[in-house]
């Protein structure tokens, strides 16, 4: 038996004519039906009902249709790995990103990677966007979703989506109505060695806001952060797209619809990029984040 043999039984199972299934599979209708009263006769059953008017399945056509759908949806999913292993969609894919990326749309990547592309291993690495910018530039990171500017011409960038601030504070911590107070509060700020250009929005930011931050405590990732705000130990002001994970948190956040600071989240890659995947990823990567 022949997988042509196979198509040919699942395409009468489907149409139940034999004239239309001849049709379908391009053949005239006496060789399909010498084909499928060859599979009757090796396999010793009778797979059709036939009269005049119908023709059905048996029983044991109904299990065989079952089963050479199964094994055809296998062939294919194989033949798929195959052309994967074969152009290079294999070994693993290195992505970086900022602490404030939704997580769930993180995961929903990686999910989508495994699912299309089983035998590439993708690697996350949460950096600051300049420590990500000198990797992509050096080609020891594939992918990175930073914030902008991608100051490398080196790279290429694409927008995903814009991003504000807003002030984070502990849901204990009574905001003042005379904002240049919040001067006197402890700041919880992300290390400005690491990322300069983020430092200089969320000062541009609490300008805005009418006080200068005073910096208690600088962390090196936005988990730290986060935590610290929880706890209780001061203030900070992060990306809006924070808010929704720190939902269950012991945090307030204060969004002003008159402060338009915003920051351009983008994807970056090296313009010497020579992964075969990358054209497929950075697509698939803009399908979920792009606003």
């Amino acid at each position: 038996m022949e997988l042509r043999h196979i198509r040919y039984f699942l395409t009468l199972a489907q149409e139940l004519h034999f004239g239309k299934a001849a049709q379908k599979l391009c053949i005239t209708q006496p060789p399909l039906s010498r084909q499928i009263k060859e599979m009757e006769m090796e396999l010793g059953v009778q797979l059709f009902l036939r009269s005049n008017k119908r023709v059905v399945l048996t029983v044991a056509g109904e299990h065989f249709k079952k089963e050479a759908s199964s094994i055809l949806a296998q062939l294919e999913l194989l033949k798929q790995q195959t052309n994967q292993i074969y152009h290079s969609f294999a070994g693993e894919i290195k992505i970086s990103h900022t602490g404030s990326i939704d997580k769930r749309q993180l995961g929903l990547l990686i999910q989508r990677i495994d699912e299309s592309y089983p035998f590439l291993n993708a690697k996350l690495f949460e950096l600051s966007s300049d420590r990500q910018i000198q990797l992509l530039t050096d080609r020891k990171m594939d992918l990175g979703i930073i914030r902008a500017p991608a100051s490398s011409p080196l790279l290429h960038s694409l927008k995903l989506y814009d991003d504000g601030f807003a002030l984070m504070y502990p849901t204990t911590f009574n905001l003042p109505v005379d904002m240049s107070l919040l001067s006197q509060e402890a700041f919880i700020a992300f290390d400005m060695d690491n990322a300069q250009f983020y430092h200089r929005h969320v000062t541009a930011y609490c300008a805005q806001l009418g006080f200068t931050p005073t910096v208690r405590h600088e962390c090196n990732n936005m988990a730290s952060i986060i935590e610290f705000v929880h706890l209780g130990l001061g203030i900070s002001v992060v990306p809006q797209s924070l808010q929704e994970q720190c939902r269950n948190l012991n945090i307030n956040f204060l969004n002003l619809a008159d402060i338009t600071l915003k920051t351009d989240v983008m994807l970056a890659y090296s313009k010497n990029s020579k992964h075969p995947a990358m054209d497929e990823l950075c697509n698939l990567i803009l399908q979920i984040f792009k606003g």
